[in-house]
């Protein structure tokens, strides 16, 4: 089996990539002069409020396994960005969440106001599918339409957006262990997939591989949410960049408060050596996906 167990590799490439992923991420804000210029303002507050970057990331290293162009795997990459923190702005919400803080600032809502910080995530989503339907994405509009398909499943009823409706039901109630999982799976992991699984759609790269990315991904997604819990149940609040133990205060079931600390670090670690093993097909090319889940399971915020 090709191991890389080096989580510097990745943390270094993040990094690098990270700094070219924020400046394509300002560049792409629309402009205003008007009264509207505020909800862009709002837009360019937490877009701009830092965050690792780790789902454009993905969307980078996926597509580079195909050859697809850098120009191109950047577009998706600031779309999959746009939305991430468009739901960001949202989850802190009084309504939702009810948070001050994010990635170290002020959330939206706090810096402005609820009405701007609702339409600044409206535009911030907008935004993404604008940027997927352009011809600068891709030349073949079967490829955008497949892009735009996939990013709406991850991001609807069915995904982001019906995970966080079960999220906000979850409190409070007796969930077993395949609830938290699917719920995660659809709040955090939906995401998570398509932005592996777009580097094989820009790529035209056959089922075998996308399946390969999407497994991938899905163990990947399970074990972030659960070092999220863990570093929730055990961070401050300088270190995370947000308010930790909401969850727990909210009574809210997570795989940690499940399982325990312990055996949930020891799942962890499980889900990580899957997500590494659906790699093979693609060898040495993908050593950085391969660094990147080292990475993942070893941070600190």
């Amino acid at each position: 089996m090709h191991e890389v167990n080096d989580a510097s590799i990745a943390q270094k490439a993040l990094q690098e990539a990270a700094e070219e992923i924020t400046a394509h991420l300002k560049k792409n804000l629309p402009r205003a002069g008007g009264l509207e210029a505020q909800v862009i303002e709002a837009m360019e507050h937490a877009v701009m409020a830092g965050g690792k970057r780790l789902r454009p990331f993905m969307v980078l290293c996926s597509a580079n396994l195909f050859g697809v162009s850098e120009a191109s795997a950047m577009r998706v990459a600031i779309a999959v960005e746009y939305a991430h923190t468009y739901s960001l702005v949202h989850d802190d919400l009084p309504c939702m969440d009810d948070d001050d803080l994010r990635r170290g600032q002020p959330t939206v809502h706090k810096k402005y106001d609820e009405a701007t910080a609702v339409l600044a995530g409206d535009a911030l989503l907008t935004l993404a599918f604008e940027i997927l339907a352009g011809e600068d994405t891709h030349p073949d509009p079967r490829v955008r339409c497949e892009l735009i398909a996939a990013f709406a499943r991850a991001l609807g009823a069915q995904g982001m957006v019906g995970g966080q409706m079960f999220d906000l039901l979850a409190e409070n109630r007796d969930l077993e262990m395949t609830d938290v999982a699917r719920m995660q799976k659809m709040k955090t992991g939906a995401l998570i997939e398509f932005s592996c699984e777009a580097g094989a759609i820009l790529g035209k790269a056959s089922p075998r591989m996308q399946h390969a990315l999407k497994g991938y991904a899905h163990d990947l997604g399970l074990a972030f949410q659960i070092i999220d819990d863990l570093l929730d149940n055990q961070g401050d609040s300088a270190t995370l960049g947000k308010t930790p133990g909401k969850d727990q205060d909210a009574g809210k079931a997570t795989l940690v408060s499940l399982l325990g600390t312990e055996r949930a670090q020891t799942q962890a670690q499980m889900l990580t050596e899957q997500a590494i093993q659906h790699l093979e097909v693609f060898e040495e090319k993908a050593d950085i996906l391969r660094s990147l889940v080292q990475f993942v399971i070893k941070r600190a915020n």
